[in-house]
């Protein structure tokens, strides 16, 4: 589970820095589901740095999907009031 957290992490960040903010709520959805994954993970002692690093890393990826996604909204919003 700590591997799959680690690649759902990764794909959420990539996402946020690169769509700009259009594609944040698909970013977020990878993201809470790495953050699942994550916290399960860490139950095994094995590879609990694994889990730790994707728990992390998808944290870091579902704040940035959805500052951004937020962004666009409002900037999308901002241009239809003019």
């Amino acid at each position: 589970m700590g591997v799959a957290s680690l690649v759902l992490g990764i794909i959420a960040v990539v996402i946020g820095l690169f769509s700009a903010g259009s594609l944040g709520w698909l970013g977020a959805i990878l993201a809470v589901i790495g953050i699942v994954l994550g916290a399960l993970g860490r139950k095994d002692v094995e590879k609990k740095g694994i889990s730790t690093a994707g728990l992390v890393l998808s944290i870091i990826g579902l704040v940035l999907c959805l500052i951004l996604y937020i962004a666009c909204v409002a900037c999308i919003g901002g241009l239809a009031a003019l």
